[in-house]
């Protein structure tokens, strides 16, 4: 059996596990409530329900948006030669119940890099979703994809591509990135995409001065993906190299950042070495610039629990609740596109 083979079975049998788990939780919390499901309610109520402690999907603001999510399925959809890693199967279907469960409504599934530019894994998944809940991020190579294609893909719900650096391993000089940024922000200017870039922080300092000149907005993957490095130095974000340009970037007006992916950088188990940039990023523009995202089902890092980290983010916000509203919906729906009422 081939290494792929193996790991996409072991990937399988974790889900299951989780699944197996996760039904087992929710019939226990069932039958203590005699069959009865506990409704959404506001926030006083539900801290003075006989002192229980609300559920991570009682906190999370309604209409929420995971801006950052992925769909896979290495059986029925090829990788690409060389792929970084072989995950398992993740369906639209498994990505919901997830969803669900954190009190998320809404998802914006993005292009991973085992995929290359064949999108199709992301777009069956979108056209079955459909645009009002769902939003994409797809990868394409613009010397070789039509106008007509970009306007099919925005009519299912399209509303970015992704230029990721930092997932294929491969080196980027500042003038190849510029080069390649211009050419994206031409073929997506016409609809009004975003650009969304996964590159290391420190990449930062040679991409800010790029950003003004594309004149479309930019999203910053997995809070700029600094290098944490000795964590006992991460006191002080303004020391790592490039969350400088980061903050310009954020002031300036038309960047994004997600708050998403601790474990991709933090070298602690609790990412208790990722607080002071993540903190600094929420203070600065928490109400307009910072989008919260899941990650899931957090390829290479598969069976992780997520929930500690979100009730991390939610405990940050405090009482907050415009901030938290921010946060979970409001600027996501400005960064995506998404009117409402």
């Amino acid at each position: 059996m081939r290494r792929e083979q193996l790991l996409a079975a072991r990937s399988y049998l974790l889900r299951e596990f989780r699944r197996a788990i996760a039904l087992i939780r929710r019939f226990l919390r069932l039958s203590t409530e005699h069959g009865k499901t506990t409704p959404r309610m506001s926030s006083d109520i539900q801290q003075g329900n006989q002192g229980k402690k609300r559920t991570l999907a009682q906190r999370i603001p309604r209409g929420s948006w995971d801006s950052h999510m992925h769909v896979l399925d290495p059986t029925k959809y090829a990788l690409v030669p060389g792929a970084a890693y072989c995950p398992g199967r993740y369906t639209l279907e498994d990505a919901l119940e997830f969803e669900s469960s954190v009190g998320i409504d809404n998802i914006v599934l993005v292009q991973p890099s085992i995929y290359g530019h064949d999108n199709s894994c992301l777009l069956d998944a979108l056209r079955e979703l459909g645009p009002r809940r769902g939003r994409g991020v797809v990868s394409f190579d613009p010397e070789a994809t039509s106008a007509e294609q970009l306007r099919e893909w925005h009519e299912m719900g399209v509303r970015g591509v992704r230029v990721n650096i930092q997932s294929t391993g491969r080196s980027a000089e500042p003038r190849e990135l510029a080069d390649r940024l211009h050419q994206y922000a031409e073929a997506v200017r016409p609809l009004d995409w975003v650009v969304q870039v996964y590159v290391p922080m420190a990449l930062l300092e040679h991409l800010a001065p790029i950003v003004p000149s594309l004149d479309v907005r930019l999203c910053i993957d997995h809070i700029g993906h600094p290098s944490l490095g000795d964590s006992s130095n991460c006191t002080d974000p303004y020391e790592m190299p490039g969350f400088k340009s980061l903050v310009g970037l954020l002031e300036e007006g038309r960047t994004f950042v997600k708050l998403s992916a601790p474990y991709r950088v933090s070298q602690l188990e609790d990412y208790s070495d990722l607080e002071p940039v993540a903190r600094e990023v929420i203070r600065l523009k928490g109400l307009s610039r910072v989008v919260f995202a899941t990650d899931w089902p957090h390829t290479r890092f598969e069976g992780l629990d997520i929930r500690p980290w979100m009730e991390t983010v939610l405990d940050w916000c405090g009482d907050d609740e415009e901030l938290l509203g921010r946060l979970c919906r409001g600027n996501a729906e400005d960064l995506w596109g998404v009117t409402t009422g």
